[in-house]
């Protein structure tokens, strides 16, 4: 590209160096016309020193703007002069002053949204009008469990078609949309999406927030699974009392044989009943934070001991073997009638699950890491593989018909595992089927020092 001062030669060559050939042709000889070619020669070289100057000048403000949008260049302070030139000059300096001042602000504020964004929980994600990722969060990729690069389709991302209909109806309709929505990603989960369309100036897009409502939803579906459950465990034993005591006031009063086997399933249901209540009651004391006494540092073998004398009578009438193997000295801090009631549960559950001539076995010893491990044995019928992920679910039961049959309300394993938890304890269980189960408590022991 020409620059100015070679134009400004060219004009000036052109223009003066016929005159000078006409001068020289014309004038006779003499010391003008030895003078002509010098004032020709200065006729070309002041407009060429005079453009080159304003050149340099022109060229050092444009420098001067190609660093402006660099903030971190030091930019060489600009020579002002009192022509054009010179107040273009200081406008450019108060404009780059302006302009750093409004890029430092922009650059914080970015920086400010980026960490908030960064540390937030929510999942955050901002797609473009044709539904590529234009930005997630930390949390977003966490729940989608893989890296995601700028520009990819959304469902590509997530396979789910759920949270992109839900982004699609927000670009097309530009308005908010808030959903609950299952995302099976690594696992089942549940989100709270609240979507809202992001309008540019040349491109649409949207901005989801996703809050994770998976433990929230868990609550709702257990909650609403006990209802149903304890519906169902109240209405057989209700219709069969009220289907014998209908009978009873018909014709079958008179009838003394049949009169009393009836009252014998009103009586056998109406125990159940009363069980169900109470565990009700102890579930419902253990969820509210129950019972309200002060945890007491408590001697593991007086416990075993007691809930094995109140055992041994149900042991007796089923013909099973219960015993005590090894029972450590050891201590643990608790609440006394919670952890009874917990072990009578365990040996009353493993009781009821082993044939005549079976036998439960009760160990206690101090495990490694200042824990006691209290263990309960039995060689009765076992827990399907299946099923042991289940068994402290509240109402489930292995084998439905035989827990009915011996008066069980489906409630004990998670009474235990309530019970034990609150004490900052954990339980286990190993169990092969035909061959038996080994339910193992852990608590921490009691070492003298005050317990919380």
């Amino acid at each position: 590209m020409a620059s100015i001062s070679r134009r400004m030669a060219a004009v000036a060559t052109v223009t003066v160096l016929p005159v000078v050939v006409a001068l020289e042709w014309w004038i006779p000889p003499g010391p003008v016309r030895w003078l002509t070619p010098f004032w020709g020669i200065l006729a070309i070289a002041v407009p060429w020193a005079a453009s080159r100057a304003l050149s340099r000048r022109v060229n050092d403000l444009l420098a001067y703007t190609r660093e402006m949008p660099d903030s971190d260049v030091s930019r060489r302070p600009l020579q002002a002069g009192e022509d054009e030139l010179g107040e273009l000059a200081r406008s450019l300096s108060r404009m780059a002053t302006k302009m750093d001042q409004v890029v430092q602000g922009l650059s914080t504020e970015l920086a400010r949204r980026e960490a908030i964004l960064a540390s937030m929980t929510d999942a955050v994600l901002a797609v473009d009008g044709r539904l590529n990722v234009s930005f997630c969060n930390e949390a977003f990729v966490r729940t989608a469990g893989h890296a995601i690069p700028e520009g990819v389709p959304l469902i590509k991302v997530l396979r789910d078609p759920g949270l992109f209909q839900i982004l699609k109806h927000v670009i097309d309709s530009g308005e908010t949309l808030r959903r609950r929505l299952s995302i099976p990603v690594q696992e089942d989960r549940w989100f709270e999406v609240s979507a809202t369309p992001l309008a540019g100036a040349k491109a649409r897009g949207a901005l989801a927030i996703l809050h994770d409502v998976t433990p929230m939803a868990r609550v709702e579906r257990m909650q609403r699974d006990f209802v149903a459950n304890v519906s169902h465990e109240f209405r057989t034993p209700l219709a069969t009392i009220t289907g014998c005591s209908e009978t009873l006031l018909g014709r079958a009063w008179d009838d003394e044989r049949n009169r009393r086997k009836f009252l014998e399933i009103i009586h056998a249901n109406s125990v159940r009943l009363t069980n169900i209540a109470a565990d009700l009651i102890t579930l419902s004391q253990l969820d509210t934070g129950g019972p309200r006494s002060e945890p007491e540092p408590i001697p593991v073998q007086d416990v075993v001991s007691s809930a094995m004398r109140a055992i041994e009578p149900v042991a007796g009438t089923r013909g099973v073997i219960l015993q005590a193997a090894e029972i450590c000295s050891a201590r643990i801090v608790g609440h006394r009638l919670a952890f009874e009631q917990a072990m009578a549960n365990l040996l009353d559950n493993a009781i009821k699950f082993s044939h005549p001539g079976a036998e439960v076995t009760v160990r206690a010893s101090v495990a490694a890491g200042d824990r006691v491990e209290i263990s309960v044995t039995d060689t009765g019928i076992g827990i399907p593989p299946e099923d042991l992920s289940r068994i402290f679910e509240r109402f489930y039961r292995v084998d439905k018909a035989r827990s009915r049959d011996v008066g069980g309300t489906g409630l004990g394993l998670s009474i235990v595992r309530q019970a034990i938890e609150r004490m900052h304890g954990a339980i286990r269980v190993e169990s092969q089927l035909g061959k038996g189960s080994c339910f193992t408590i852990t608590l921490p022991r009691y070492n003298g020092a005050a317990a919380s």
